[in-house]
């Protein structure tokens, strides 16, 4: 069975599971929106009492939640997580998961190189980020769009999730380089999540303390937030050039060391 083929299959229903979870968080908060809208400006009064440190970590920013963009903004956060880790678990699994499994001799009975396959599993990755993206973009235009109240949020949503979509390549190829550096391929999903969790809990800590701000640089989370994104700041060049740069080098990573690793088997 080709490799890119048996990986889709294998993948498939870890998909599925994700895009259902994306469906439920955002039917979740729509409720909440509703709550907030109806409210009106006295919600905003009573979040303005809320310390801005705290207001950052937890995704509000300065939205004003009683507009779906500004309530989407904040939900960006929260589906930004989902999909970051999504990534993190899929590039590392898909790397990994044979010799986890005892089922090395599938790949080194197939007339491929090794640079085949890791090239085969890397696009059946890529595959699965795209297709998690699609689908969090028409759950998020068709089901928060029943809402707008007039309001057309499509825009600010397709940029939001070309700001996700950088990061899930990010994260997917920080899953590939530990599951290809790593000796032990049980550990390099748990691993690659760690990362993931030391770059969120450095942007939390940078949130609430403004005097941290320069090191907003080493964490992946600072480089496309939702305020700034839909606020008029766009994407900052330094943060395109350095995303790029970090995903090119642990490409880099993942193709020289899954090359010359032996597979356990």
């Amino acid at each position: 069975m080709n490799v890119f083929i048996r990986e889709l299959k294998f993948h498939r229903k870890s998909l599925i599971m994700w895009s259902i979870a994306i469906f439920f968080m955002i039917v979740s908060s729509i409720g909440k929106f509703t709550a907030y809208a109806e409210t009106g400006q006295s919600m905003n009064e009573l979040l303005s009492q809320i310390p801005s440190s705290i207001k950052a970590v937890l995704g509000m920013g300065n939205f004003d939640l009683t507009k779906l963009s500004g309530f989407y903004g904040m939900l960006y956060l929260y589906l930004l997580l989902l999909a970051t880790v999504h990534a993190s678990l899929l590039g590392a699994t898909i790397i990994s998961k044979e010799e986890r499994d005892k089922t090395t001799e599938f790949l080194m009975v197939k007339p491929i190189s090794r640079v085949g396959i890791i090239t085969a599993k890397i696009f059946a990755a890529l595959f699965n980020i795209v297709v998690f993206n699609l689908i969090t973009l028409i759950f998020s235009i068709t089901l928060m769009g029943k809402y707008a109240q007039g309001e057309n949020i499509t825009s600010e949503i397709c940029v939001l999730m070309l700001g996700m979509f950088i990061l899930q390549l990010m994260f997917l190829f920080i899953g590939t380089a530990t599951a290809a550096v790593s000796r032990r391929p049980k550990k390099a999903a748990s691993a690659s999540t760690t990362v993931l969790l030391i770059c969120f809990i450095i942007s939390s800590v940078i949130n609430m303390n403004s005097k941290l701000e320069p090191l907003k640089y080493i964490t992946p989370f600072e480089y496309f937030k939702a305020d700034k994104l839909l606020n008029g700041g766009g994407f900052e060049p330094i943060f395109l050039f350095l995303s790029f740069v970090i995903i090119a080098v642990l490409m880099f990573i993942s193709y020289v060391f899954y090359k010359k690793r032996d597979l356990n088997i």
